[in-house]
């Protein structure tokens, strides 16, 4: 009997398909839901497109920063659900936070979609290379926002995939974070003039804005479970 008639085969291939579609959807939604997070222009992007602009110390820094979101990605992702169990009322803390955190962001990027306020400011001369990593570390490390992006939020919503999607939504959000920083590292020389357009960030912002609510509307209408 060929595999194509197999019934154990295929009840097996049955079986497996729900599985693989769940991870590849919270692969998906992982990789989107970090590009959403992690397109607005901080103090660590700034950084990075910096050193990009600058040409010097481009890979330590895009290194750093990916592996630094790496770290904390996979500490929310595959920390939080045991940490919920011991607290079940800090889910509900993660998700109102969360939430009001992302429509409060998403309204200051639709603000500056409106008004044209967004910019990239790179004056000044480069720091050596020590001195640089300190900088990246600092922004990262001592920086509350990255640990509510990476932690909280991204870990509240990994952390209710099932089975292998839990993995699947770490590696989407992870690629992600590393496709981002390299990008932006390694493309800020290139794309030095159409940076400078107004009409760039506003498109950037409007678009952060609407990544933002629809995260926030799904935290809002889904109660959060480890």
């Amino acid at each position: 009997m060929s595999p194509a008639t197999d019934p154990s085969l295929a009840a097996a291939a049955a079986a497996a398909a729900p599985a693989t579609a769940t991870a590849a959807g919270a692969f998906v939604q992982g990789g989107l839901m970090t590009a959403g997070l992690i397109v607005a222009i901080g103090a660590q992007n700034a950084l990075v497109l910096q050193q990009g602009l600058r040409r010097t110390h481009v890979g330590p820094v895009v290194a750093l920063c990916t592996a630094s979101d790496w770290l904390l990605i996979a500490a929310g992702v595959f920390g939080l659900g045991s940490l919920v169990r011991s607290a079940p009322g800090l889910l509900e803390v993660f998700r109102w936070g969360g939430a009001a955190f992302l429509l409060a962001y998403g309204a200051l990027a639709l603000r500056r979609a409106w008004t044209g306020g967004g910019r990239l400011a790179v004056a000044g001369r480069g720091a050596g290379l020590r001195a640089t990593l300190g900088t990246a570390l600092a922004l990262t490390y001592l920086n509350p926002h990255v640990y509510l992006d990476t932690v909280v939020l991204l870990g509240s919503v990994g952390a209710q995939q099932p089975g292998d999607a839990r993995a699947a939504f770490a590696v989407g959000a992870g690629l992600a974070s590393a496709t981002w920083f390299t990008a932006l590292g390694y493309g800020a020389a290139a794309a030095s003039r159409w940076l400078q357009r107004p009409g760039v960030w506003r498109a950037i912002d409007a678009t952060v804005a609407l990544v933002m609510f629809i995260v926030a509307a799904q935290l809002i209408a889904r109660p959060l479970a480890a």
